[in-house]
């Protein structure tokens, strides 16, 4: 599709991903580079015993910071030369992903906006997690996007 031609999609959903596994293994690593390390990310035994959860659960900033690689492959445009995460609105965390859980994203296309040498987009994101009806992460991401 031409970045022009991106004005026809607004208020529709452009993409809907494939279910993407959250593992231990990517929460430790998470914890590790934040320096985020609460028991109830990283110690397993304790979170069984103590969480409300019954488990360790994704940070929520980890389930956000994969709005980018979810986003991949879901709008394809000719002739971008360089997309940059430009920021985000209205962040939400109303559940929670406990690890070994399935996400997956939701993209409905909120704005576009003309700028020098490209457009600015606002997207709507969901975040989902397999086998709830609650979403684990909703927020507004600007994306632009420059020819």
């Amino acid at each position: 599709m031409k970045m022009d031609e991106l004005h026809t999609l607004v208020g529709t959903e452009v993409g809907l991903t494939d279910w993407f596994p959250v593992t231990q293994d990517r929460i430790d690593t998470f914890a590790k580079a934040t320096e985020d390390d609460q028991w109830i990310h990283t110690d397993p035994v304790r979170a069984e015993a103590d969480s409300p959860y019954g488990t360790t659960i994704a940070h929520g900033f980890l389930t956000l910071s994969m709005v980018s690689y979810l986003s991949r492959n879901i709008l394809s445009l000719e002739n971008v030369r360089l997309r940059i995460n430009y920021g985000l609105n209205k962040v939400r965390f109303p559940n929670a992903v406990r690890s070994g859980a399935n996400i997956r994203g939701r993209f409905v296309l909120q704005e576009v906006t003309d700028i020098a040498r490209g457009v600015e987009t606002v997207f709507a994101v969901t975040i989902e997690v397999e086998g709830s009806t609650k979403p684990c992460c909703v927020a507004e991401w600007i994306v632009r996007q420059y020819r």
